[in-house]
């Protein structure tokens, strides 16, 4: 990335707003070096942890780092051996690594999952034992207390007992009537570090001691009594100590972190970390900002793309940061809707394209539309997320150049045109794809024929070489240009038709207009100039003005047309959703109308086996009575038939109990007419409800609960109502059997003869409670053994089957188990 493209798109004024959110001079001083990066898997990496960091923001509290503004200076002092930190630094040490824990621990303890923020702050050693004792040994003032360590302790107390006995003898010459006489004042005061006594310079001889000094006017000496210089000695002496002392702990202190210097290290640097990772995520929160796709197909697209240096929040920011920011420092064509905030834009130059020529008027947009791009671009390479909508995605360029603005110089001789063609030539010199090319008006500052001419050649040129290129133009060359070269698009900036004001807007596929003499009347130019300009055209740039006046008609036309289109859409997927979702509610209320019929069905079934199965107990009950009395006397035929009319009828009570809710819940409808498609109709005798699909001579087809079944007209009653759950006949017939055996020989049966008794067999065995029975078959072909094994593998009543013991037949014979 060359430097005069990062300057022309005022990328450090990005990196100023993202230093303004470091909260540690650290973090300013990375910040500071923030620059895009080329390497594909790299920026991918940067922009992940930006989310990330984003994402932790938005739910948890910020880093509590805390550092002091000389923190590198203490740092530096830090790694000098042998030299003790002030107290006031090793406390601020002291406080910077605390905040550094407690911000590993706020990661840690953070609902959900930070894996990137995990690894940034895994490598954080804890100073906790350095720290207390710093905090244990020196106050929040900065002073060094008594007890970190015996010595000072004792130090001091001798420093205070002498100090108290010298104020005592200097107080004596105060109160004596002999030397008090003497003083010049009533006060003891201190030179180089001794205390003394302010007496008259005419009194020198009156009292024995040093001079240590005379008063500026000469009136007044400081004077140490004889008496009192031995106890200065001392005190000059244990202050002396004192202070060794203190350096000597205050070293001890500084040791036990310059003990740890690979720990230290680490650490700081995973502090340094997390503080650019917050102020990354923090701007990319100030711009509204998102994290864009990666394209690996060369495809650049920033959907609703807003320049972020004219926002407001960003404007204050850097404001509040660096003073005021001048009208000067915005980017062109803007400064009357900076205010405001930008109007989003959005460009796209998605392959085969390669090209995209905006024109428009002047005013219009075009230049911020170029800024964007490329700042955006430059930002996303940073890890910084950009101000567009979702859906936007950019490749990764490995150079970027930009020729926007005036770059003259009169020092170096360079007119306007001389600087364009020489920074467009040092792009071709340093161009490596994939490539980003920013063009602001292409071939100007010179003749427009010949700048036309050059300016397709050298877009031209940018397209062969495979790089990305984004102009701006107002020569028909290039407009022609660009609507007969494949893989070159065009787009232009809209105005409103009636006031020629622009609209921001960029419209693809619209060669655009200049409007220069429409914008110059709007600006206030002499109307009678305007005219002028008017009649000095040609008969064919007026002519092709006409044709460019109705292709932005058309596109006007066409563009209505397809929002009116995409309302359309969009009120026909609303409708689409609404009935679907109708759908699902009626398909819910089905299903839980399905499953309590189920349940309904479930219960009353179990209710009427219950019954059943006292009616068929009760039976059994009889039988073996029937039985008991056979064996002393002949039963008649009118016992049994007395037992299986009673049976039958306990059974068909059952049957009518269940079957009345039935016929009470519905009501019939006039018996004139005859079932339709559509009606909810019972079927007489089953007590079953069923849905009409269709009539046809007397019958009709039913839909009973998702089965198909045809049942004749006559035996249908139209019902309405809730639907009942389908009801259970049940028709128990009693036939005479031998009582007791428990074999059932079919050797000598067809496979269908054996599979009907066995059947038979196996009722009356459950009505006589047999639950071990015998299957006779014989050997055979065993084809009669394998179509009984089949039956009974399927049958409800069979617990187990297995092949009989040698003893009992063995292979000739199957023993069954029939369930309780």
């Amino acid at each position: 990335m060359l430097p005069g493209a990062l300057r022309a798109l005022e990328f450090e004024r990005i990196v100023e707003a993202v230093r303004s959110f470091a909260l540690t001079p650290l973090g300013d001083e990375s910040l500071g070096r923030l620059s895009p990066s080329t390497d594909p898997h790299k920026v991918g990496q940067l922009l992940a942890a930006t989310s990330e960091t984003a994402r932790y923001l938005a739910h948890n509290a910020l880093f509590p780092l805390r550092a002091s503004s000389d923190l590198p200076q203490l740092l530096a002092a830090l790694a000098v051996e042998g030299r003790a930190l002030e107290p006031l630094r090793l406390l601020a040490l002291a406080t910077f690594l605390d905040s550094i824990d407690e911000s590993r621990l706020s990661i840690r303890r953070a609902s959900g999952t930070f894996p990137l923020l995990d690894l940034a702050s895994g490598s954080v050693a804890s100073f906790k034992g350095e720290t207390a004792q710093v905090r244990e040994k020196i106050d929040p003032s900065g002073e060094v207390v008594d007890h970190a360590s015996p010595d000072l302790k004792a130090i001091r107390e001798r420093l205070r007992k002498q100090r108290s006995r010298l104020r005592g003898t200097l107080e004596s010459y105060l109160r004596g009537k002999e030397t008090s006489k003497y003083l010049q004042d009533q006060v003891v005061t201190e030179r180089n570090g001794r205390y003394v006594i302010v007496i008259k310079t005419e009194h020198r001889s009156s009292i024995p001691g040093i001079v240590h000094g005379t008063s500026t006017s000469g009136a007044s000496l400081f004077l140490e009594p004889l008496s009192t210089v031995e106890i200065n000695n001392d005190i000059v002496a244990l202050e002396e100590q004192e202070i060794e002392e203190i350096r000597r702990i205050l070293l001890a202190l500084t040791d036990e972190f310059r003990g740890r210097a690979g720990d230290l290290h680490r650490t700081i640097e995973a502090a340094t970390e997390l503080d650019v990772l917050q102020a990354r995520a923090r701007f990319s929160a100030l711009v509204d900002g998102i994290e864009p796709q990666l394209s690996s197909d060369g495809a650049f697209e920033l959907q609703a793309a807003r320049h972020p240096l004219l926002m407001p929040e960003v404007m204050a920011r850097l404001e509040k940061t660096s003073g005021a920011f001048s009208a000067a420092g915005r980017p062109d064509e803007t400064r009357d809707v900076a205010p405001k905030g930008p109007v989003p834009v959005t460009i796209k130059i998605v392959p085969p394209a390669t090209i995209l020529l905006v024109t428009g008027p002047n005013t219009g947009g075009k230049t911020v539309a170029l800024k964007t791009a490329g700042l955006l671009a430059l930002m996303a390479q940073a890890g910084l997320h950009i101000p567009a909508a979702d859906g936007s995605r950019l490749p990764v360029f490995r150079s970027l150049f930009a020729d926007i603005g005036d770059e003259q110089s009169i020092e170096a001789s360079l007119s306007t045109f001389s600087a364009h063609v020489t920074n467009i030539a040092a792009m071709d010199r340093g161009l490596h794809v994939p490539a980003l090319v920013l063009l602001d008006e292409v071939g100007s500052g010179t003749d427009p024929i010949e700048g036309g001419a050059l300016g397709v050649a050298v877009v031209d040129h940018f397209r062969r070489r495979g790089a990305t290129v984004m102009a701006t133009s107002h020569y028909d060359a290039l407009k022609t240009y660009a609507a007969t070269t494949d893989g070159v698009a065009s787009a232009a900036f809209g105005f409103e038709p009636e006031t020629f004001a622009p609209t921001y807007h960029l419209v693809y596929g619209s060669p655009g207009r200049s409007l220069a003499l429409e914008i110059a009347a709007r600006l206030g130019l002499n109307p009678s100039m305007v005219a002028a300009a008017r009649q000095n055209l040609s008969a064919r740039e007026a002519q092709l003005a006409e044709h460019l006046v109705k292709i932005d008609r058309d596109m006007r036309a066409l563009e209505h047309e397809q929002r009116l289109a995409v309302r359309e859409r969009e009120t026909l997927e609303g409708a689409e959703l609404r009935m679907r979702q109708r759908e699902d509610a009626l398909r819910q209320r089905e299903e839980t109308f399905r499953r309590r019929l189920n349940e309904e069905l479930e219960t009353q079934v179990r209710q009427a086996r219950r019954e059943i199965d006292d009616v068929i107990a009760d039976l059994k009950s009889k039988t073996s009575a029937i039985e008991h009395e056979a064996a002393r006397h002949a039963v008649t035929t009118g016992d049994t038939g007395t037992v299986r009319v009673g049976a039958r009828a306990a059974v068909d009570e059952v049957v009518r109990r269940f079957l009345e809710p039935v016929e009470q819940s519905k009501t019939a409808e006039p018996a004139g007419r005859a079932p339709s498609i559509g009606d909810r109709v019972v079927v007489g005798g089953l007590g079953l409800e069923a849905i009409v699909t269709s009539v046809h001579h007397g019958t009709a087809d039913l839909d009973v609960r998702g089965k198909r079944m045809r049942a004749s007209v006559r035996d249908l009653r139209i019902v309405d109502g809730a639907p009942a759950a389908a009801q259970v006949k049940v028709h128990v017939e009693l036939q005479p059997r031998e009582m007791g055996s428990s074999d059932l020989n079919v050797i000598g049966c067809s496979v269908d003869e054996a599979i009907a008794r066995a059947e038979r067999f196996l009722d009356e065995s459950l009505l006589t409670d047999q639950r071990v029975v015998r299957f006779i078959h014989g050997y055979g072909t065993g084809q009669l053994k394998r179509a009984l094994a089949g039956f009974l593998q399927q049958h409800p009543l069979v617990a187990r089957f297995a092949t009989a013991p040698p003893e009992q037949g063995g292979g000739g014979v199957t023993v069954v188990e029939l369930k309780e």
